[in-house]
């Protein structure tokens, strides 16, 4: 008997970790980069098993799974629970995390700290942080001076929708598309290392792309963009509504899910559940003297 050790002959290619210089090498060869959110260890396992690039622990938990109407309200110490249990779930793609609203506006130095908890605590490789003003620039240009890579974010920022006129569209004016360029330009020169352009006309996008030498990720904005990243719940249809304009389902979960809780109720109710074939079996003999015992201790 040979005592080498069985050689791995899987035909299936090796995946490797996604780094940065891979990212931009995406770019650089023009193939398209797969983003997904994902906010537990199930969801996560999905991405991984799927083979994505990157994948954001988005602030839309507060909206997808914590049940707020925004994005606003999800607390930092929540998002650090969610990315946790995210990391946990992935070995390829590389894990992002959302610096939610209020946790890094205030200071450069709460930037930081947010930032750092978010790769410390949270196990992610980056973070994202939403618009591109002066200040927003200022925090990606202080926690990229720290050491951790960031993700910018432009056209429609949910954690400032109200002041942006609401859920819609951005840059439908040359005066506004302008400015989203300008943020852009100004996030990729503080040392972002990608972008995420949502809800953006696709021809603004066009006009927008030549000026950009790092990764676009597009979310309604059009097949220009060097990627696209959809949330988890709207491509599977875990929600009700059709959701947003640019959302194209893959799936449709939530009536499944539905069907089958309302199934097990109503077999509970029934009495139909559980089964014999459901239930765990004891020795007679154990029985029998469990029934001694227990009219020796109780009576009966």
């Amino acid at each position: 008997m040979s005592s080498h050790p069985t050689l791995h002959t899987s035909t299936e290619p090796v995946r490797l970790p996604m780094t940065l210089p891979l990212l931009a090498e995406k770019k650089r060869l023009g193939e398209p980069i797969v983003m997904v959110t994902a906010y537990d260890y199930p969801s996560a396992r999905a991405a991984e098993a799927a083979g994505v690039d990157l994948v954001l622990v988005g602030d839309s938990a507060a909206t997808t799974v914590l049940g707020h109407s925004a994005t606003t309200p999800v607390e930092l110490s929540e998002m650090l629970v969610l990315t946790r249990a995210v990391r946990r779930g992935l070995a390829t793609p590389l894990l992002i995390g959302d610096l939610p609203f209020g946790s890094y506006e205030v200071s450069d130095e709460q930037a930081i700290t947010t930032a750092m908890r978010m790769v410390k605590e949270g196990g992610c490789e980056a973070v994202k942080l939403e618009g591109g003003g002066s200040a927003s620039a200022s925090r990606a240009r202080a926690i990229v001076g720290a050491g951790i890579p960031v993700m910018g974010h432009v056209g429609l920022t949910p954690q400032t929708s109200t002041a942006l006129g609401g859920w819609k569209a951005q840059g439908r004016s040359a005066t506004a598309a302008a400015r989203i360029a300008e943020e852009a330009l100004a996030l990729q020169d503080v040392g972002c290392f990608a972008i995420v352009f949502e809800a953006i006309p696709s021809a603004v996008t066009d006009e927008l792309m030549p000026l950009l030498e790092i990764p676009v990720i597009g979310i309604g904005a059009g097949p220009a963009t060097d990627g696209q990243v959809l949330v988890f719940h709207d491509l599977l249809g875990i929600r009700d509504g059709l959701g947003p304009r640019f959302v194209k389902r893959y799936a449709n979960l939530q009536p499944l899910m539905n069907e089958g809780v309302g199934a097990f109720a109503e077999d509970v109710r029934a009495r139909r559940y559980p089964g014999p074939e459901h239930t765990y079996s004891i020795d007679p003999a154990e029985l029998g003297e469990l029934q001694a015992l227990l009219a020796a201790r109780y009576g009966g």
